[in-house]
Protein backbone atom coordinates (compact mmCIF):
# COMPACT_ATOMS: atom_id res chain seq x y z
CA UNK A 1 0.00 0.00 0.00
CA UNK A 2 1.68 3.39 -1.31
CA UNK A 3 1.94 5.78 1.91
CA UNK A 4 -0.07 8.07 0.41
CA UNK A 5 -3.34 6.11 0.49
CA UNK A 6 -2.57 5.96 4.29
CA UNK A 7 -2.49 9.47 5.11
CA UNK A 8 -5.08 10.16 7.03
CA UNK A 9 -8.15 12.84 6.92
CA UNK A 10 -6.83 15.37 9.46
CA UNK A 11 -7.29 18.74 8.69
CA UNK A 12 -3.41 19.10 10.14
CA UNK A 13 -2.87 21.38 7.22
CA UNK A 14 -5.61 24.22 8.99
CA UNK A 15 -3.65 24.53 11.94
CA UNK A 16 -1.83 27.44 11.95
CA UNK A 17 0.49 29.80 14.57
CA UNK A 18 -2.39 32.00 13.97
CA UNK A 19 -4.74 30.07 15.29
CA UNK A 20 -2.70 28.42 18.00
CA UNK A 21 -1.78 32.37 18.89
CA UNK A 22 -5.38 33.21 19.55
CA UNK A 23 -5.78 29.87 21.76
CA UNK A 24 -3.14 31.74 23.58
CA UNK A 25 -5.33 34.57 23.99
CA UNK A 26 -8.08 32.75 24.93
CA UNK A 27 -9.91 32.08 22.12
CA UNK A 28 -12.20 29.06 22.78
CA UNK A 29 -13.54 29.00 19.43
CA UNK A 30 -10.02 28.41 18.04
CA UNK A 31 -9.24 25.82 20.69
CA UNK A 32 -12.22 24.09 19.41
CA UNK A 33 -11.23 24.43 15.78
CA UNK A 34 -7.84 22.75 16.72
CA UNK A 35 -8.76 20.05 18.76
CA UNK A 36 -11.20 19.18 15.70
CA UNK A 37 -8.28 19.36 13.33
CA UNK A 38 -5.50 17.75 15.52
CA UNK A 39 -7.23 15.52 18.01
CA UNK A 40 -6.74 12.50 15.41
CA UNK A 41 -3.25 12.94 15.26
CA UNK A 42 -2.45 13.63 19.03
CA UNK A 43 -4.53 11.04 20.01
CA UNK A 44 -3.19 7.93 17.23
CA UNK A 45 0.38 8.84 18.50
CA UNK A 46 -0.66 8.86 22.12
CA UNK A 47 -2.20 5.64 21.78
CA UNK A 48 1.67 4.18 19.79
CA UNK A 49 3.33 5.23 22.60
CA UNK A 50 1.40 4.81 25.46
CA UNK A 51 -0.80 1.31 24.19
CA UNK A 52 -3.28 2.07 26.68
CA UNK A 53 -6.91 3.79 25.79
CA UNK A 54 -7.67 4.98 28.82
CA UNK A 55 -3.86 7.17 29.44
CA UNK A 56 -3.95 8.06 25.31
CA UNK A 57 -7.45 9.85 26.29
CA UNK A 58 -6.22 11.51 29.25
CA UNK A 59 -2.94 12.73 27.40
CA UNK A 60 -4.97 13.96 24.54
CA UNK A 61 -6.76 15.87 26.63
CA UNK A 62 -3.89 17.43 28.73
CA UNK A 63 -2.21 18.45 25.55
CA UNK A 64 -5.27 20.81 24.63
CA UNK A 65 -5.19 21.87 28.31
CA UNK A 66 -1.47 22.48 27.71
CA UNK A 67 -1.87 24.40 24.55
CA UNK A 68 -4.71 26.45 25.76
CA UNK A 69 -2.50 27.62 28.73
CA UNK A 70 0.75 27.70 26.80
CA UNK A 71 2.35 31.12 25.89
CA UNK A 72 2.96 29.73 22.49
CA UNK A 73 5.68 31.71 20.06
CA UNK A 74 5.59 30.65 16.14
CA UNK A 75 8.92 28.28 15.80
CA UNK A 76 8.19 27.08 12.91
CA UNK A 77 5.16 23.74 12.65
CA UNK A 78 2.94 23.98 14.51
CA UNK A 79 1.60 20.64 14.60
CA UNK A 80 5.23 19.66 15.35
CA UNK A 81 4.62 22.11 18.36
CA UNK A 82 1.68 19.92 19.52
CA UNK A 83 3.07 16.36 18.94
CA UNK A 84 6.39 17.44 21.01
CA UNK A 85 3.41 18.41 23.84
CA UNK A 86 2.12 15.00 22.99
CA UNK A 87 5.14 13.44 23.92
CA UNK A 88 6.60 15.10 26.53
CA UNK A 89 3.24 14.33 28.57
CA UNK A 90 3.19 10.92 27.62
CA UNK A 91 6.91 10.14 28.73
CA UNK A 92 6.13 11.98 31.63
CA UNK A 93 3.08 9.58 32.61
CA UNK A 94 5.34 6.29 31.27
CA UNK A 95 7.97 8.07 34.18
CA UNK A 96 5.41 8.36 36.47
CA UNK A 97 4.70 4.65 36.25
CA UNK A 98 0.67 5.52 36.42
CA UNK A 99 0.18 2.94 33.39
CA UNK A 100 -3.06 1.10 33.70
CA UNK A 101 -3.31 -2.48 32.12
CA UNK A 102 -2.28 -2.50 28.48
CA UNK A 103 -4.46 -3.53 26.16
CA UNK A 104 -4.58 -7.08 24.46
CA UNK A 105 -5.27 -7.29 20.51
CA UNK A 106 -9.11 -7.87 20.78
CA UNK A 107 -9.16 -4.77 22.68
CA UNK A 108 -7.98 -2.78 19.31
CA UNK A 109 -10.66 -3.81 17.42
CA UNK A 110 -13.53 -3.36 19.50
CA UNK A 111 -15.34 -0.14 17.80
CA UNK A 112 -15.51 3.05 20.33
CA UNK A 113 -18.12 5.20 19.80
CA UNK A 114 -15.80 8.40 20.97
CA UNK A 115 -13.54 6.79 18.10
CA UNK A 116 -11.15 10.23 18.26
CA UNK A 117 -8.95 7.89 15.32
CA UNK A 118 -10.60 9.33 11.73
CA UNK A 119 -11.45 6.98 9.40
CA UNK A 120 -12.14 2.80 9.36
CA UNK A 121 -9.56 2.75 7.39
CA UNK A 122 -7.06 4.79 9.59
CA UNK A 123 -8.37 2.80 12.82
CA UNK A 124 -7.32 -0.70 10.49
CA UNK A 125 -4.27 0.47 10.05
CA UNK A 126 -3.29 1.92 13.72
CA UNK A 127 -4.64 -1.79 15.00
CA UNK A 128 -2.30 -3.15 12.23
CA UNK A 129 0.50 -1.08 13.66
CA UNK A 130 -0.01 -1.75 16.90
CA UNK A 131 0.19 -5.67 17.02
CA UNK A 132 3.31 -5.89 14.57
CA UNK A 133 5.67 -2.75 14.95
CA UNK A 134 8.20 -2.23 17.34
CA UNK A 135 7.31 0.98 19.58
CA UNK A 136 9.52 3.19 17.38
CA UNK A 137 8.35 1.79 14.17
CA UNK A 138 4.83 2.46 15.53
CA UNK A 139 5.04 5.94 16.68
CA UNK A 140 6.93 6.85 13.57
CA UNK A 141 3.86 4.94 11.21
CA UNK A 142 1.46 6.91 13.28
CA UNK A 143 3.76 10.33 13.02
CA UNK A 144 3.64 10.07 9.54
CA UNK A 145 0.30 8.68 8.22
CA UNK A 146 -2.16 9.81 10.95
CA UNK A 147 -0.25 13.07 11.67
CA UNK A 148 1.18 14.01 8.14
CA UNK A 149 4.48 14.86 9.28
CA UNK A 150 7.82 14.85 7.29
CA UNK A 151 10.34 12.25 8.07
CA UNK A 152 12.81 15.03 8.83
CA UNK A 153 10.09 16.15 11.62
CA UNK A 154 9.39 12.54 12.64
CA UNK A 155 13.43 12.54 13.25
CA UNK A 156 13.35 15.56 14.78
CA UNK A 157 10.92 14.53 17.32
CA UNK A 158 11.92 11.30 18.08
CA UNK A 159 15.59 12.64 18.55
CA UNK A 160 16.95 10.06 16.20
CA UNK A 161 18.83 10.31 12.51
CA UNK A 162 16.78 11.01 8.90
CA UNK A 163 18.24 7.49 7.90
CA UNK A 164 17.02 5.61 10.88
CA UNK A 165 13.31 7.27 10.65
CA UNK A 166 13.73 6.77 6.84
CA UNK A 167 14.51 2.46 7.11
CA UNK A 168 12.35 1.96 10.03
CA UNK A 169 9.52 3.75 8.61
CA UNK A 170 10.54 1.82 5.09
CA UNK A 171 10.81 -1.45 7.19
CA UNK A 172 7.54 -0.99 9.06
CA UNK A 173 5.32 -0.90 5.81
CA UNK A 174 7.21 -4.00 4.40
CA UNK A 175 5.87 -6.02 8.14
CA UNK A 176 2.09 -3.70 7.50
CA UNK A 177 2.24 -4.97 3.93
CA UNK A 178 2.79 -8.84 5.11
CA UNK A 179 0.68 -8.30 7.89
CA UNK A 180 -2.22 -7.63 5.66
CA UNK A 181 -1.65 -10.12 2.50
CA UNK A 182 -1.21 -12.61 5.51
CA UNK A 183 -4.71 -11.65 6.57
CA UNK A 184 -6.43 -11.42 3.43
CA UNK A 185 -4.99 -14.90 2.69
CA UNK A 186 -6.66 -16.44 5.51
CA UNK A 187 -9.80 -14.85 4.78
Amino acid sequence: MPAGEMKSKTKSASVSDGLIESISKGDKEALAELYEAAKAAVYGFALSVLRNASDAEDVMQDTFVRIYTAEYKPRGKPMAWILTVTRNLCLMKLRAGKRTETLDESAWETPDPRDHTGTWTDRIVLNAAMTVLTDEERQIVILHAVSGLKHREIASLLQIPLSTALSKYRRALSKLRKQLEETDDEE
